[in-house]
This record gives C-alpha cells, structure tokens and sequence, in this order.
C-alpha cells in the first residue's frame, strides 16, 4: 500500500464518521412531530415530574428584591442560590422602565482597577453579612475578570438583560444578606440550597 492510498483511506473513514455524527444529531434534534402545538404557560415555573428550573427559567418567578437605580434602572433579584462548590450566584433581571435608552453606570464595575480594565460589569456587587460582619466581593477568574455578566451597555426603553453575579458563600448558617450594587439602594435577599 502506498502512503497516498492510506491518507486518502484515512480521510474517508473521518467523512464518513462525521457524516454519520451529524446524521445522528439530526434525528435526536428532530421533534417529535407535534410542532403544531403551542407550549403551554404556565406561571409555576415548571411542572411536576419536568426538569428543576435553571437560573435562567427562575427569572419568571415574582423577584425577592426590586432595587430601583438612576434614570429609571430597575434590577429585580429572583434567586441567590449556594453550590456544594462555596460559592452563590446571584441571578435577576436588569430592566430599564425608564421612557427613553439608559447607558448602564459605569459605577456597577466597581472601582477595582482589576475589575475596570476588563471593561462594564456588575463587579461592584457586594453581600454584606451583618451576623458574622463580613463582606463579600465578586469572584473573579485567573485573569481578574469578573464572574458577573459583563460587556454592559446601554438598555432601550424597556429592555430587560438577565444578570449573574457569584460570590464566596457565607457559613451555612447564614441565609439572609444585605445585596449592594453602585448606584442602587441595598436590598435583602435570602440565600436558598
């Protein structure tokens, strides 16, 4: 056998593998037929026997706290969730109620050169724990960026961006926290997991 039959042999066993890779992901991205249906609403979240809700699908739930910022800014918190990691996430919605377009303060970064240089965030978050007098700062990556969403802009009349932010978890014991970002009042979340 020559060198050229074999790489020639070799680049049709790869085609044919990813052929048949995409041919398998075809039918398990297929429906089940009924994309007729409509999905039905529901206001619960999700439904007995589905899937828990993600931080994403929890947004729709009624939020914990509602911190009215400048220009007609309003984030609303719906969950602070712990992970068996030590860490909690933060999760919401950032809405402008405002009538006209709002630029996302500056301020919500924080004033940590570490933070800033990596450009609009909410790195300035912080949850603050009266009962053991700590407080928490955003976590940040090997590079310094922030573990917030981040490449904030501006927000038309109202738009609405979900959000996340994680910090270091308090002790166990702890289930309640004063949330603060910049340029919004503090509000008082409870820790859930």
């Amino acid at each position: 056998m020559s060198v050229r039959f074999t790489a020639r042999a070799c680049r049709c066993v790869v085609a044919l593998t990813v052929a048949g890779g995409l041919a398998m992901g075809m039918v398990g991205c297929s429906g089940s037929g009924n994309d007729d249906k409509k999905p039905e609403s529901s206001s619960s979240g999700s439904k007995s026997g589905g899937s828990e809700p993600s931080a994403q699908e929890g947004q729709s739930e009624a939020p914990m706290a509602e911190l009215k910022g400048v220009d007609g800014l309003l984030l609303q918190v719906t969950s602070a969730e712990r992970d068996s990691g030590g860490f909690i996430t933060v999760s919401g919605n950032l809405k402008n109620d405002g009538a006209k377009a709002v630029v996302i303060p500056a301020q919500t970064s924080g004033d940590e050169t570490e933070i800033v240089k990596h450009g609009p965030s909410l790195g300035g978050a912080t949850l603050v724990d009266a009962k053991s007098k700590k407080r928490y700062y955003t976590l940040r990556d090997t590079e310094g960026r922030p573990l917030t969403t981040t490449g904030l802009g501006t927000l038309e009349a109202g738009q609405s961006l979900p959000v996340f932010m994680q910090f270091p978890a308090p002790p166990t014991s702890t289930t309640e926290v004063t949330f603060q970002l910049p340029t919004f009042p503090s509000g008082t979340i409870q820790i859930s997991g």
